[in-house]
């Protein structure tokens, strides 16, 4: 599969084109930048705008077989000389990059979304210029996305603090396809905020399932935690690493039943043993075969969960589900986290709960931790 190439990039090759343009005095229409991966990055140098003091142009992002929301859009970059003979690189975002508004992100509250390393990036590709063709004075480089406030709706910005664009991101430089590591980076992001706004307690979901049900059955709103997608045991990592005293999952018996196995990964790719354990639990509680055999038919695990209570033994089979679950997030937090788990369905609601559930979603409610 095709890499891409990051935001950070396409900022740091307009910021290096629109430099050379301004210093020059005439039209490149290409351009090569070195990424921190080490892999050259050529492209086109699109919409250039030269005036006397400054110049404008664009990159077209190109995410390779990422499937990534910024694939296709143009970042502008804005050289502008300022006659000071301080021979800097002034840097600032414009229209369509973020504002972080939340602590715990890589810039301060109050920064435009340009992250450390394409800020870095972008300073070096403009001074290697500057250097070039001996430019003593400064240059204000001003970064723009004209779709980011748009396009930043359909992103975690908001979630994370960040508004009023996208942002402007990459460690590597390019972008890997279909990469994981995007995800879990942006529950790091979210979980340090949390810590840094002071919870001791990370409240943990897969995604918005059950909405209705947490606020219903225990006026918590779901959309406060952190969403943590197939990544359960990744996430368990990160909060213990983050110091947190506690953490609480709660998410529905479709993915969570996954985890009576051990399986900290939820995506059906990695493993789909639903029915499989919804039958070792019904086996557990003495289910009869036929029982067992209609589990282990069922195309969800809400059906087979119905089975279970046909049977009568609804309660005893998942009480078996939840002590494997206890028994394997803990396994994987280690003695230092206190993990609990809630697990519901949308057609039974609660169907069980480890021990301590209640007090640590009550705590986290109360903000009650000492």
């Amino acid at each position: 599969m095709r890499h891409g190439f990051t935001t950070g990039s396409c900022s740091a090759a307009a910021a290096k084109a629109a430099a050379f343009m301004l210093l020059m005095g005439q039209k490149k229409t290409a351009i090569s930048i070195m990424t921190p991966a080490g892999i050259p990055y050529e492209t086109d140098i699109l919409d250039i705008s030269i005036r006397e003091d400054s110049v404008s142009c664009a990159v077209k992002k190109d995410a390779g077989d990422d499937p990534d929301v910024t694939d296709g859009i143009l970042i502008y970059a804005t050289a502008t000389l300022i006659r000071d003979h301080a021979g800097t690189v002034i840097m600032e975002g414009g229209e369509g990059v973020g504002i972080v508004t939340r602590p715990g992100l890589d810039q301060e509250v109050g920064n435009h979304a340009i992250n450390s390393i394409p800020r870095k990036m972008i300073r070096e590709e403009v001074e290697s210029v500057m250097e070039l063709l001996d430019c003593k004075d400064s240059i204000r480089i001003v970064i723009s996305v004209p779709e980011g406030e748009e396009i930043a709706k359909k992103t975690f910005n908001q979630r994370l603090g960040i508004e009023g664009g996208i942002s402007i991101i990459g460690t590597s430089g390019i972008v890997e396809p279909m990469s994981t590591r995007a995800i879990i980076e942006t529950i790091r992001l979210e979980l340090t905020q949390k810590r840094e706004e002071g919870e001791k307690i990370a409240v943990i979901s897969p995604g918005n399932y059950g909405l209705q049900f947490m606020r219903t059955q225990y006026g918590y709103d779901l959309d406060r935690a952190v969403k943590c997608a197939n990544y359960i045991g990744e996430t368990i990592d990160i909060v213990r690493s983050l110091g947190f005293s506690g953490m609480l999952l709660a998410g529905h018996v479709g993915k969570l039943i996954k985890l009576s196995g051990g399986i900290m990964n939820t995506h059906s790719k990695e493993a789909d043993c639903r029915m499989e354990l919804m039958a070792v639990a019904a086996f557990h509680a003495h289910a009869d075969e036929e029982t067992i055999r209609a589990v282990l038919d069922s195309v969800s695990t809400e059906e087979a969960y119905a089975h279970l209570v046909e049977a009568g033994i609804g309660e005893a089979g998942f009480h078996y589900i939840m002590d494997r679950i206890a028994y394997y997030l803990q396994k994987r937090a280690g003695e230092d986290l206190n993990v609990q788990c809630i697990v519901y369905s949308n057609r039974f609601g609660l169907l069980g709960k480890t021990d301590g559930a209640e007090e640590m979603l009550k705590a986290v409610k109360e903000k009650a931790y000492d």
